[in-house]
């Protein structure tokens, strides 16, 4: 997915504020299920993030052009773990792993049926 820096996603210098390169990759999650015709949200429930690993290499800054690649790393029985990268001009400025757990909508950890698991396998 490709986004381009707004200057509502910087600070005062120009530079991406370190908490919306959270926000890019979210985005890049989110439509890849909206390209398909349909929301992060299932029928019985949706994905929260429960642990999150960034490494930041280099700043973006106002107007640049950012490329978000996704990829799955693991898939168990109620989450799954993501690896997120940016890229500006070819070079990787940010790296992201989160791993994502299924939860019904009164919060409760539930495992993915085998619809769901396919799904996310065919989408990352």
């Amino acid at each position: 997915m490709k986004i381009r820096v707004y200057y509502e996603d910087t600070d005062t210098g120009g530079v991406v504020y370190h908490a919306n390169y959270l926000n890019f990759c979210e985005r890049a999650r989110s439509e890849t299920f909206f390209s398909k015709g349909m929301t992060p949200v299932l029928e019985n429930g949706h994905f929260v993030a429960r642990k999150v690993t960034a490494d930041f290499y280099k700043s973006a800054k106002l107007g640049d052009m950012l490329e978000i690649y996704t990829k799955l790393v693991t898939m168990k029985a109620a989450s799954f773990t993501l690896s997120q990268e940016i890229y500006k001009e070819n070079e990787k400025i940010f790296e992201l792993e989160i791993l994502l757990v299924y939860i019904d909508f009164d919060g409760k950890v539930q495992k993915l049926d085998n619809e769901s698991k396919e799904l996310i396998l065919s989408l990352f």
